[in-house]
């Protein structure tokens, strides 16, 4: 990477740390972006603060008129290409232009239709454009918003707690608890960042879970997943799941395709998958699945209850690949983040015609 390229790096890994300060849940992404002067100095510092907020830019820009200084000749480092569409608020794209910024540098491309070329607007304007400074941190960081808008449907994550031989559950049927109490914490921070819980009917009728994101404490964090029943049974009104805690929904289909459509179009960008495994095996099985998280615990159960059953594999040739992100300790548990070696596009091709 050429030397003038490396020195943007270090204000756009603040760029990154700032997006993490915006919600990780709804339709729009975490983005961060600083202002910064020929000495790369940061001289104004924007985050996205959520849907009909001042998206990073402006946050910025704002952030600079407070300390009196004028942005004309400015360099602008924004962690996703500045947007071209007006929505809630006004393009960002035409909000660098107007304020007179000499550069913009940005780490990912916008995957939108309507909200991508901005970078084109830019050029046009007469404004020098820099893209893909730190694109590998920043796909990473922003892998759920990008892989949900590139393919038109939520991002999957797949969760189970499993034993070290891979069951979650012991033949009785009991699982509590399998995972310890930093896996089941970190759970339920996790649950606390997506846009919906989807389980089946089976779940519902054999755990009775509430599906909501709590702290050690057992308060209930601000934000809370809509929570999401996929099957053809009738589920009474006296489960958990109808408490008020959270909105609950449920698609009396076995169509997996179908009931993403149908969340995607309420503005669900992200769905965590967390049982039980009939549903969990069709999700892999169609190629649906963009991460895997399993909390895995130091104890031995056998039997029949594996997190995952057939997934039409017959042969070593046909197992479906993952890579390992992250492997650590959490308590006493294993952690893991992995994610099919294929990619989502690919994936669902092989599963065409499935349902």
């Amino acid at each position: 990477m050429p030397a003038k390229i490396t020195a943007y790096k270090a204000p756009m890994r603040r760029a990154l740390q700032l997006a993490l300060n915006g919600p990780a849940f709804g339709v729009n992404p975490q983005v961060g972006a600083v202002l910064i002067n020929d000495s790369f100095e940061i001289l104004a510092e924007g985050w996205h603060m959520g849907s009909g907020t001042d998206h990073a830019e402006v946050a910025a820009l704002k952030d600079l008129a407070l300390k009196g200084i004028s942005p004309v000749g400015l360099t602008a480092v924004v962690t996703l290409e500045p947007c071209n569409h007006t929505g809630q608020t006004g393009p960002c794209a035409q909000a660098l232009i107007q304020a007179g910024v000499a550069k913009v540098v940005f780490a990912v491309a916008d995957p939108g239709d309507a909200s991508s070329g901005g970078a084109e607007t830019l050029r046009h304007a007469g404004i020098e454009v820099i893209s893909n400074v730190m694109a590998q941190e920043a796909s990473e960081q922003g892998r759920v918003w990008l892989t949900a808008n590139r393919l038109g449907r939520p991002f999957v994550t797949l969760k189970w707690a499993a034993s070290l031989d891979g069951r979650s559950a012991a033949e009785d049927g009991t699982s509590k608890w399998i995972s310890g109490p930093q896996s089941r914490a970190d759970t339920h921070l996790r649950r606390s960042q997506v846009d919906a819980i989807l389980v089946g009917t089976n779940t519902i009728l054999v755990d009775n879970p509430e599906l909501t994101a709590r702290k050690p404490d057992g308060s209930l964090y601000e934000h809370q997943p809509l929570r999401v029943i996929l099957g053809e049974t009738k589920i009474k009104r006296k489960y958990r799941v109808f408490n008020d805690d959270a909105e609950t929904v449920q698609y009396e289909t076995h169509s997996i395709h179908g009931a993403l459509a149908e969340l995607w179009q309420r503005g669900v960008r992200h769905v965590w998958v967390e049982g039980g495994a009939k549903v969990a095996s069709k999700f892999a099985k169609l190629g649906l699945v963009d991460e895997i998280l399993v909390y895995q615990a130091p104890m031995l159960l056998g039997g029949e209850r594996t997190s995952i059953r057939n997934l039409g594999v017959d042969t070593m040739a046909e197992a479906i690949a993952l890579e390992f992100k992250e492997v650590r300790a959490l308590g006493n548990d294993v952690f893991i983040r992995a994610v099919p070696a294929a990619p989502a596009n690919e994936r669902s091709a092989r599963k065409k015609g499935a349902n």
